[in-house]
């Protein structure tokens, strides 16, 4: 049955093909006079002649139908060979222009690929920092002991930015409170950890990186980790019992010894 098939088919498109032939030809011959067109008949007859813009609208006509444009690309398909030809031509403008051309080119790109994704994984999603810093705490104040709380909750469920954010606030929160930093509406966590190293030099360091982890997650686009969190919550414990290194700058060096007592 396909061998039926495929000898019917190729009886079909033959005859297909030169009906058509034939239709554009007599379309060509009743468009008048003009421009000559030798048609073997007979040696003795003349030139048919016909005209040369009639006959140039006549076969655009002819040309234009359906019937001959049944298989082209649609625009989406046009459109996509465009482009692939521009980034060919691209590519063969600049592989003439690398040493080495093509392999060279490729060799570039893949370099390229390479620094821009591990700059990615290095530094995450970029973000624009804003040019001031907000502050550290919402307008709702709340206790060390309620930050601490909320880190935990987060941490449990593997929130990691939230975890990490709300120590930040139990950290500074408890300095707070015990006297080592003032209670000072707008502060920002970089301000805070300067602060806090007057009084516990010990923990400068830390408190520098906790703050660039705050203000990476939180600003930055930068995401916690469990690593990270760890870190932050290492440092709270470590405060908490660290004892105060009372200098000139500290912001109680003045207060009673009933204070002083109390910030110990």
């Amino acid at each position: 049955m396909p061998l039926r098939a495929l000898a019917g088919l190729a009886d079909v498109a033959p005859t297909a093909l030169c009906r058509a032939a034939e239709k554009a030809v007599r379309v060509l011959l009743r468009a008048g006079d003009g421009v000559t067109l030798s048609l073997a008949r007979s040696g003795d007859e003349p030139p048919l002649t016909v005209p040369r813009d009639p006959a140039r609208e006549a076969a655009r006509r002819e040309l234009s139908k359906d019937l001959y444009h049944q298989n082209d690309p649609g625009l989406v398909q046009r459109t996509l060979d465009t482009l692939w030809d521009w980034i060919g031509d691209l590519f063969g403008t600049a592989s003439t222009a690398t040493p080495g051309g093509t392999l060279g080119l490729l060799v570039v790109v893949l370099a390229v690929v390479a620094v821009v994704a591990a700059l990615w994984w290095r530094l995450g999603t970029p973000g624009r920092r804003p040019t001031s810093t907000p502050a550290l705490f919402d307008d709702r104040p709340r206790s060390a002991a309620e930050h601490r709380a909320a880190a935990e909750a987060h941490a449990a469920q593997g929130h990691w930015n939230q975890a990490l954010q709300e120590r930040m606030r139990a950290v500074v929160r408890a300095l707070e409170e015990r006297a080592l930093l003032d209670a000072r509406p707008g502060r920002t966590a970089d301000e805070a950890a300067a602060e806090a190293g007057r009084s516990l030099p010990a923990h400068t360091d830390r408190l520098r990186a906790a703050a660039g982890d705050f203000d990476d997650v939180t600003y930055g686009g930068r995401r916690a980790t469990r690593q990270s969190y760890t870190r932050m919550a290492a440092l709270d414990v470590d405060l908490e019992r660290a004892k105060p290194e009372l200098t000139a700058h500290s912001p109680h060096q003045t207060a009673r010894p009933a204070r002083r007592g109390a910030a110990e």
